[in-house]
């Protein structure tokens, strides 16, 4: 997170709002959602919260992969974010893996989420005409 942080503080004023921010709340958010996962109680609920990590993990180097692409960064580091973005998700790959072995709560719980149904009749049907 520091280190996309401090490219982003690199960028031009005209990326304030887009790329700098995007790039600032998706390293965030893959931290934020593993520490949520990890409060969780039942295994499948915290991989619900891994898998969203993983998908900002693979955001953030999306922005990366642009930043480059729009020259705000030379080759040497980017390849250096590159790896270091591949291996969080690495890293949390491989947690991931260790937590479905694990199965923690599913003696408890078992091996279901619990849904809410959905009221199809509170939902608007978008495909009629007025």
């Amino acid at each position: 997170m520091h280190e996309c942080h401090a490219l982003a503080a690199t960028f031009p004023a005209i990326e304030r709002y887009d790329l700098t921010l995007q790039i600032r709340k998706s390293t965030k958010s893959g931290m934020s959602n593993i520490s949520e996962g990890y409060g969780r109680y039942h295994y499948l609920d915290s991989l619900r919260f891994y898998y969203i990590a993983r998908g900002s993990i693979n955001e953030s180097i999306n922005h990366i992969i642009t930043a480059r692409d729009l020259d705000y960064m030379d080759q040497p580091r980017f390849q250096e974010l590159y790896e270091l973005g591949r291996e969080a998700e690495r890293s949390l790959n491989g947690f991931i893996s260790y937590v479905r072995r694990q199965r923690l709560g599913s003696k408890e719980f078992g091996d279901r989420f619990v849904t809410e149904s959905l009221n199809m009749d509170s939902v608007p049907d978008t495909d009629k005409a007025s």
